[in-house]
């Protein structure tokens, strides 16, 4: 594996979301003296809030899943998950809503899963869905350490023996077609396919490989923190803080001062110069870029993922149809991602997340065309589709919901792309096969400076960037998690939770 060069006693983390957070506390494990540097007033990057007419919503992510790699990076500063979140599972993880009338909870047990897809199927189906449990958990065995959680220099970098396991197991295959050798009910088939999209990829498209999404969904299980998904970054902000970081907010970056191929100090919009021995990088891939003056070439160019239009809307009525995760199909299944990913339209019978956390407003999430693949006026469109997902959503059962919202806030594509993301989707980079491990932009740019985050190995989701942030430190450190080298934790002040 390939490491900074040079002295690395002093790093500097540009962004506090949780990609920036996770390589702060794996540096501070390591021995080093880490500055992290963000331009928003919290920490948290994607994984946000908004606080509205007396509602709480999650901006970021919803769904919280391996929380081990939480407790992975707490423990490099010697403190654990258990002391600094209230974490809660979710059951089910969702409910999926088909237009049919039939409804389905997805439970990470297997006998109770096994049972809820018997009743929803039959006992063919029970007995495919116990095969599908044991080859989405094989495949998360083989791929966690060796391609999920792995380095890369070069695409030898694969060649291990791990790989040839990969493919006895048909990863290399399509995850559309490889659930349906498990599973012929077309709708079990969308409930345990449907993840891809969080990569950027049809199913019917993206790699089986791919099926891990669903193993951490459906099988390792769904958390959230007391508090809201805020609570999470917070957290992992505050324990940085206590080992010796020097978290500053409200500090944007301006430039990096860089001589070669190695930058000496981040300039930041207030002036300020701050030397550092190497940087890790964690806003969207063109923002990182732009401030190193210089893009990696790339034999072909970047695919991005669709987008999403979200609608945060504050109710004063709940419904029992409602899990914390509500799944809505509709009809369409192909169709719907040809028009996403090819033609760049609005879905025509769309599917739709409902997040409705106890005590938060509620979060309803439509796939959208990115702004490179769908030209869309959204200034004008959006206020219009707002309003065909409300009554997409009343049709399909959660009636009354228009005349029930309070306050409002409407997220389009446009207002990815003013938050700095590329194509206006806060996906980033697709998960195709030549954007996938070793194909994927590398993490080691410069002589000193490394990249976290979902545009990076090893991709989009919590849990990919959590260990986006454990791979950068990796590059800088060689290792990860010298208890030897870790600087003695500091008394904490807080009451555990």
């Amino acid at each position: 594996m390939r490491t900074v060069s040079g002295r690395t006693d002093h790093v500097v983390v540009v962004g506090a979301g949780l990609a920036g957070l996770s390589a702060a506390l794996h540096l501070l494990g390591a021995g080093r003296r880490v500055t992290v540097v963000e331009r928003d007033a919290v920490p948290g990057g994607r994984a946000g809030r908004l606080d509205l007419g007396g509602y709480r919503f999650d901006t970021g992510p919803t769904v919280l899943t391996m929380p081990e790699l939480v407790d992975e990076a707490l423990n490099a500063v010697g403190e654990s998950l258990r002391d600094r979140l209230d974490l809660r599972p979710v059951e089910p993880a969702y409910r999926a809503r088909f237009a049919d009338g039939s409804t389905l909870d997805v439970l990470a047990d297997a006998e109770a899963m096994e049972a809820e897809v018997r009743r929803f199927a039959g006992p063919r189906e029970a007995e495919g869905y116990r095969a599908l449990r044991r080859w989405l958990t094989e495949l998360y065995r083989v791929e966690r350490d060796t391609f999920i959680g792995a380095n890369f220099d070069s695409p030898f970098s694969l060649v291990t023996p791990q790989l040839a396991k990969l493919a006895a197991l048909r990863g290399f295959a399509r995850l559309g077609p490889s659930v349906a050798r498990f599973v012929r009910d077309e709708r079990l088939q969308r409930v345990f396919s449907f993840q891809s999209l969080y990569a950027g990829v049809p199913p019917r498209k993206a790699l089986a490989a791919y099926g891990v999404i669903a193993y951490m969904d459906t099988i390792a299980g769904v958390h959230y923190p007391q508090g809201g998904m805020r609570a999470l970054p917070d957290a992992l902000a505050a324990a940085a803080r206590d080992a010796g970081a020097d978290l500053r907010l409200q500090t944007p970056v301006a430039w990096l001062e860089r001589i070669g191929g190695r930058v000496s100090a981040v300039r930041t919009s207030h002036g300020e110069r701050i030397p550092c021995d190497a940087v890790v990088l964690t806003p969207d891939l063109p923002m990182s870029y732009r401030l190193l003056g210089h893009r990696p070439r790339r034999p072909l160019p970047m695919t991005w993922s669709p987008s999403a239009v979200v609608l945060h809307a504050g109710v004063d009525r709940t419904w029992p149809e409602l899990a914390h995760h509500t799944l809505f199909f509709g009809r369409a299944w192909e169709r719907t991602f040809d028009e996403l990913t090819r033609r760049g339209t609005l879905m025509s019978d769309p599917s739709l997340l409902v997040t409705a956390p106890p005590g938060q407003g509620m979060f309803v999430l439509a796939p959208a065309p990115n702004l490179r693949t769908g030209r869309i006026d959204w200034d004008r469109v959006g206020p219009a589709y707002r309003d065909e997902l409300v009554g997409v959503l009343e049709a399909r059962g959660l009636t009354g919901f228009g005349d029930s919202i309070q306050v409002e806030h409407l997220v389009t594509p446009n207002d990815w792309a003013a938050m700095g993301l590329a194509a206006g989707t806060p996906f980033s980079a697709a998960h195709t096969f030549a954007q996938t491990g070793p194909f994927r932009p590398r993490n080691l740019v410069l002589d000193n400076v490394v990249l976290a985050g979902c545009g990076t190995t090893p991709g989009v989701g919590v849990p990919p960037v959590l260990i986006s942030g454990r791979l950068a430190a990796q590059r800088i450190t060689g290792s990860v998690g010298a208890r030897s080298r870790r600087p003695a934790a500091r008394p904490r002040a807080h009451t555990p939770r």
